[in-house]
Parts: structure tokens; C-alpha cells; sequence
């Protein structure tokens, strides 16, 4: 069985809310009295993609430190900006290529895709991307359930504002979810709201946001509601590869 806690959108811009934020989701988390296998950031890391956004996500998440209680998996979003995203979180040479990463954990794999777009709000996974996800998917085997993680939901989610820039050509993802049978969930962010649907068959889920959650359109004209408590989710994927989730929110 894999555990995984989740947590999207942190959009650290510098400023004392958002580090506040940010610290207090991780807190709750390294306090846990059992440790889970690994937490998954689903993008929005940075809020201008800058270097020090990366640096202080890399020191509020303990990524560069060995004694965190469990690995932090990271995968960018359309606010991140990949080169300083490489040298600052990852402590890698600055690159512009899509950042894709895969780990390996008791229980399952995690590949981490960049859905992002250079420039732009809008959300693909490109030909490279798709490429190393076949051949990643290839190394494993197909013995082993994966969870795809990326920044755009592939569907609509009824709201204006995440629909406008959700993942581009969808009718590709769903072709290679056909495939691959080994493909048990796909995890996701962007939208500021906990979320969970169905995508090509295979369970979706939507991570709340760290910085603020939308209001959907019954709620209220004001889309970001920066009152609502910080939000995290549970993923389990058990030993028959079926994905539960559990939504908390930390006060």
C-alpha cells in the first residue's frame, strides 16, 4: 500500500502570508504521528517563478535537508518557471526542457509530469513528455501501479476560471491511459479546490491550494476565498490499485 499526502498551489511570492501558509500545511505534516511515503507538491511551487521562491520552497519543505521525515516530490506549474525551478529547488544545472521526474515507492510509482507551458497559462504535456512517460512506464515493466501527477486537470470542473486553462489536447492522455493499464489514478492542481472525478476511466483527483481556494459559482461572485484554511489530501493506493482519497484542511 502507498500513502501519499498532497499539496498544491503554495504560490510563495516573499510575502509573510505565504510563508505562513506554506509552514503551517508542512508542520502538520512532519508532526504526523505515523509518516507517509511521501508528500507530492502538484505545481504553483513559486508564484514569479523566481529563484528565491525556489529557495525558500527548498528550505520551508526540507528538501535539501536528509533528516525530513519522508522524500517530497515536486512537479511544476504555470506560475514556475523551469530554470530557476532546476537550480534552486532541485539543485540542478538551469535548464528550459520540461521537468519530469519518477520515484519509485513501496506500493507504487509516481511519475511527476511538467504540464506547463513556458509563458503561458495554459496547460500540455509535450511530445518529450509524452515520450519519457512511455519509456519510463516501459522500464518499469507494467507489474507495478503508476500515479500520473501533473499541474492541469484534463476535464472541466465547472468553474470559469481553472476551465480557461485546464490541460490541452486531452483526447492524447486519454489514448495512453487505454494503453496502459497500469495507470491507476491521475493527481492534479491548478484549480485552488479539492476535487475528485473520473478522466478516460481512471480516478482524478484535484488538490486543494495551499494560498487560497475558489469559490465555486454558487458560493459567491469572489472567486479566491483567502479566509478558507489551508487544504491537503490523503492518496491511498492499495494492493488491488484502487486510489482513495481523504481531504483535511489545517487551521
Amino acid at each position: 500500500m502507498l500513502v501519499l499526502a498532497h499539496i498544491s498551489d503554495l504560490h510563495l511570492d516573499g510575502t509573510a502570508r505565504a510563508t505562513e501558509r506554506a509552514e503551517r500545511v508542512r508542520d502538520r505534516l512532519w508532526r504526523l504521528p505515523g509518516p507517509v511515503d511521501a508528500l507530492l507538491v502538484t505545481g504553483d511551487i513559486a508564484d514569479h517563478g523566481a529563484e528565491a521562491e525556489y529557495e525558500e520552497a527548498a528550505r520551508i519543505l526540507g528538501l535539501h535537508e536528509e533528516d525530513r521525515p519522508f522524500p517530497v516530490l515536486t512537479c511544476p506549474g504555470n506560475h514556475d518557471s523551469r530554470a530557476p525551478y532546476r537550480k534552486a529547488l532541485l539543485r540542478r544545472p538551469a535548464a528550459d526542457g520540461p521537468v519530469n521526474e519518477v520515484r519509485v515507492l513501496d506500493g507504487g510509482a509516481v511519475l511527476m509530469c511538467d504540464s506547463s507551458i513556458p509563458g503561458s497559462d495554459e496547460g500540455a504535456l509535450d511530445e518529450e513528455t509524452y515520450g519519457w512517460i512511455e519509456a519510463t512506464l516501459d522500464e518499469l515493466g507494467g507489474n507495478l501501479p503508476v500515479l500520473l501527477a501533473f499541474h492541469h486537470p484534463p476535464v472541466a470542473l465547472h468553474h470559469p476560471l481553472p476551465d480557461s486553462y485546464r490541460l490541452d489536447q486531452p483526447g492524447r492522455l486519454a489514448a495512453l491511459l487505454e494503453r496502459r493499464p497500469e495507470i491507476a489514478g491521475l493527481i492534479t492542481g491548478h484549480a485552488h479546490t479539492p476535487a475528485a472525478t473520473v478522466f478516460a476511466g481512471r480516478p482524478l483527483v484535484v488538490g486543494p491550494g495551499v494560498t487560497w481556494t475558489l469559490r465555486l459559482p454558487w458560493e459567491g461572485e469572489q472567486i479566491a476565498d483567502r479566509d478558507a484554511p489551508v487544504g491537503l489530501a490523503f492518496h491511498i493506493l492499495d494492493d488491488e490499485g484502487r486510489l482513495t482519497t481523504h481531504f483535511r484542511v489545517v487551521t
